[in-house]
């Protein structure tokens, strides 16, 4: 029977940015095109996003930042912060949810066609 590649070994789901992610936990940078239209007027689907290791307590309002929210993957806005906490959400509205400093991977600091 063929294995489920996107299961990994220790049953944890693979999602779009597990390998960026992977990468960016190691303290380097990564480049890479995501389709969507839930950022459309800050990144248009395709276009080149170099995403680079931050620590959280640099971040603010406004900033991209590569994370995860309730098990899914996003390269989303961060809309509101309150204490260690960081609320995400897309650029057409909708907010993902809150959450803390370990669910975020690395900031959005350039976006090329």
């Amino acid at each position: 029977m063929p294995r489920d590649l996107r299961v990994k070994e220790d049953s944890h789901p693979v999602g779009w940015a597990t390998r960026y992610i992977e990468i960016l936990r190691t303290g380097e940078p990564v480049s890479f095109r995501p389709r969507g239209a839930s950022m459309k007027g800050r990144i248009e689907s395709g276009q080149m996003c170099t995403v680079t290791p931050v620590d959280p307590a640099t971040l603010e309002v406004d900033d991209i930042v590569l994370c995860k929210v309730g098990g899914s993957e996003y390269l989303h806005l961060i809309k509101a912060i309150q204490g260690a906490r960081f609320q995400i959400g897309n650029n057409r509205g909708h907010v993902n949810g809150w959450i803390g400093p370990q669910a975020i991977f690395g900031k959005c600091i350039r976006i090329e066609s």
